[in-house]
């Protein structure tokens, strides 16, 4: 049985749905939601896990595809979407089977160009972390070791006060692994990808996710690039707003 998946929707017109990375619920998208709004039809959702939405075992990407298929259904059966981080990658994957995606935008990709020589089974490793009930643990190591956090940085957020939610769904992290997968994007899958697609790149986030951005652009039949010079890896609603608005339509 599908679990029921959390969402919230304001505004009217052509609808856009904002899925979110590692760490986030809804909320996160919401301020965006809201200016978007203005425009659009904007949804922001609890991914599976996280939230108010429920979840069911195994997991799958094949799952968390069909959860997006319900909401695109929802809003009548075809939607624009943006991916943030992880959950970039989600939509990336949604697109790529072929869901009723109009528009396609990827925000912070976080998929490197060369595979590594001898990847690392993150999923795993977070999994047995939040099996033997090491919250805390599999938290930091998701910073550490996917998002690359100085460790000086992660000691000082053990204390921060959001924290507890980090750890609330520490579970879902596994999630976010196995969509990154080996960490390496498949440019064979985005040239199959013949929906228009922006592939979107802050400025001051880590350099390999602007190759990303661009190779992305590359390969696709309908792909361009964005680049946010001095932008950083969040959904800031000042920034993101203008080109989403111009590359979905007013």
């Amino acid at each position: 049985m599908r679990p029921k998946i959390a969402f919230d929707q304001s505004g009217s017109g052509t609808p856009i749905i904002i899925v979110v990375g590692a760490f986030n619920t809804r909320s996160t998208g919401a301020p965006l939601a809201a200016a978007l709004s203005a425009h659009h039809t904007a949804i922001t959702y609890d991914r599976r896990g996280r939230g108010e939405s429920g979840d069911s075992v195994p997991y799958a990407i094949e799952r968390e595809i069909e959860d997006l298929d319900g909401l695109i259904q929802h809003v009548g059966g075809s939607a624009g979407v943006l991916g943030f981080s992880s959950g970039a990658a989600l939509a990336f994957a949604a697109a790529a089977h072929g869901l009723a995606i109009s528009r396609l935008a990827l925000f912070d990709l976080p998929l490197h160009l060369v595979p590594p020589q001898n990847p690392i089974d993150h999923a795993a490793a977070l999994d047995a972390l939040v099996r033997a009930g090491r919250r805390g643990d599999a938290v930091e190591y998701f910073q550490r070791e996917i998002v690359g956090i100085p460790e000086p940085v992660i000691v000082k957020m053990r204390t921060a006060p959001f924290r507890p939610a980090l750890e609330a769904i520490a579970h879902t992290l596994v999630y976010d692994a196995t969509l990154i997968g080996d960490g390496h994007v498949p440019l064979d899958r985005a040239r199959s990808i013949r929906i228009p697609t922006l592939a979107i790149a802050a400025g001051a986030a880590p350099p390999f996710m602007r190759e990303t951005a661009e190779a992305l652009a590359r390969a696709m039949p309908h792909g361009r690039t964005l680049v946010l010079e001095g932008a950083t890896h969040d959904l800031v609603p000042e920034v993101l707003t203008p080109p989403l608005l111009r590359f979905f339509g007013p």
